[in-house]
């Protein structure tokens, strides 16, 4: 079966290469097989191509977070039925969310409105980027105009934010941190700046509790066991007409390569979908 592979890291563009490899062959006890009608090329692939987590990441790999399943068998021993841990304390209101223009940016304002929470949202200001539906959000600060952290501050107020989701790391990231509230929290959850947090931000005397939000820990960790509790109330909202993604570009395994390098490309207002039938 056709598989993306990367043999070493760099950009995602010169080092991935698409080849046959061996399919899963027969599943054992608890296991299934899932055929990928499509999947998707996340920023997060290319930051985990590019090695920035050297400590959790071998290769060669097959990068992928993500994608549309059908089981298509089942091993001995799979119920029937397998079926997003969330943090919000009673009196949440003061919530940032960065990187506001991605994806998941536009999910977390979505479940935040239907909680009665409306984020402030904090994106780089890149040209011809905006965020989806401004009426979820209560504002919007762009972090390469100056007084950014100012505005912040004022818009949350002296006491700072009671959870901030951070998807980007490096100085900014370091920054939203300490503008987080003593008794808050800082879910981290990706390094699109390519740069980690500081090192103290992890354990600051006074400062906001830092949690790693890792998805493949918790898909791993304990044998996927949680996952159907995880990711029952996660299934329920597309068929509500919620957590809609913009697909930019259908490509095919084959054709996966040439496109990532084509300048033309560029970065997609949407996503990269890979079927690997066309």
């Amino acid at each position: 079966m056709p598989a993306a592979v990367v043999d070493s890291p760099g950009r995602l563009a010169d080092v991935l290469a698409v080849r046959e490899v061996d399919g899963p062959g027969v599943p054992g006890a608890g296991e299934v097989v899932v055929r990928m009608p499509a999947s998707t090329v996340h920023p997060s692939d290319e930051v985990a191509v590019s090695g920035a987590y050297g400590t959790r990441t071998s290769f060669p790999l097959i990068p992928g977070f993500d994608g549309i399943g059908v089981i298509e068998a089942a091993g001995p021993g799979v119920p029937a039925v397998t079926t997003v841990d969330r943090f919000r304390r009673p009196g949440v209101r003061a919530v940032v969310v960065r990187a506001a223009t991605s994806a998941i940016g536009g999910h977390l304002a979505e479940l935040l409105t239907e909680r009665g929470v409306a984020p402030v949202e904090v994106v780089r200001g890149t040209p011809g980027r905006t965020v989806a539906e401004p009426s979820r959000r209560r504002a919007v600060i762009r972090t390469n105009e100056p007084g950014w952290r100012e505005r912040l501050r004022a818009l949350t107020g002296p006491r700072g934010t009671d959870v901030t989701y951070d998807c980007v790391g490096g100085g900014t990231g370091a920054d939203a941190c300490a503008l987080t509230s003593g008794d808050g929290v800082f879910v981290h959850y990706g390094l699109l700046s390519g740069t980690p947090l500081p090192a103290h931000r992890f354990t600051e005397p006074g400062g906001a509790r830092v949690e790693l939000s890792r998805l493949r820990a918790t898909v791993h960790g304990d044998g996927g066991w949680r996952l159907p509790e995880l990711f029952a109330p996660v299934f329920g909202q597309p068929r509500r007409g919620r957590l809609r993604t913009a697909v930019a570009h259908r490509v095919g395994p084959g054709a996966l390569a040439d496109h990532l390098r084509d300048p033309a490309a560029g970065r997609p207002d949407g996503k990269i979908l890979i079927e690997p039938r066309r």
